[in-house]
């Protein structure tokens, strides 16, 4: 369910139209786009052996589990590449997301001249997050290739990325998984299994159903 603001938000309209019109951008190598979102994974684990399944019926498992520590996933997604990588790690820091966009540039995309990377405005996300993590001359020649679009404020929606998760989430992670590794493992191969088959998503959503559908979010002008 799309969360909005409920009348005019210039802040808004202008953010989410910058991210559309990067949305309608021709492909190009030099300049890939690329959406960026996290969330985290609870792992929790089996108190009672799971019952095996049977004929007619599926492997049963306790209703009582243990927590056993939280995974935090970073993804990455090229949606005109049909591209993603997920990171998986046990905290979401700034240096974390730094490490994460310093691969994007020098391993990911190292032919690229520039990456526009989309994403939510957390404090985290931004150049002063490298500057943090890596010696100077580093996260200047880092930001040099880099283009930062940020989402509005109640507008995750607009983030292809969070599309990814949802895919993931019923796919890979609606089930009990024991600890950091599992997840990992069962990450990475929905990632290979979703890159090999080149899945996308198709986005219908343009400036110009912006301005019909949510009308009320643009401020009235008086002439």
């Amino acid at each position: 369910m799309w969360c909005i603001p409920p009348k005019q938000d210039a802040a808004f309209v202008c953010a989410m139209e910058q991210v559309l019109s990067v949305y309608k951008r021709a492909f190009d190598p030099d300049y890939p786009v690329v959406c960026m979102d996290e969330t985290s994974v609870q792992c929790v684990k089996e108190i009672r052996p799971a019952l095996p399944g049977r004929p007619g019926q599926t492997e049963r498992y306790d209703v009582e589990y243990e927590r056993n520590g939280v995974a935090h996933l970073i993804q990455f997604y090229a949606p005109l590449m049909s591209w993603r990588r997920i990171d998986v790690a046990d905290n979401h820091a700034a240096l974390q997301w730094a490490q994460g966009v310093r691969t994007l540039v020098e391993q990911d995309f190292p032919e690229a001249r520039r990456i526009t990377l989309v994403m939510d405005n957390l404090n985290t996300h931004t150049g002063a997050s490298l500057y943090k993590a890596f010696e100077p001359e580093v996260a200047h020649g880092l930001m040099e290739k880099l283009e930062f679009v940020y989402t509005p404020k109640h507008g995750s929606w607009l983030n292809m990325a969070e599309c990814e998760f949802s895919a993931l989430s019923r796919q890979c992670l609606n089930r009990r998984l024991a600890d950091m590794e599992t997840v990992r493992k069962e990450v990475d191969a929905w990632t290979t299994t979703r890159n090999r088959s080149a899945t996308t998503i198709e986005w219908r959503f343009a400036t110009e159903d912006a301005r019909i559908k949510l009308k009320q979010l643009y401020p009235a002008i008086s002439n």
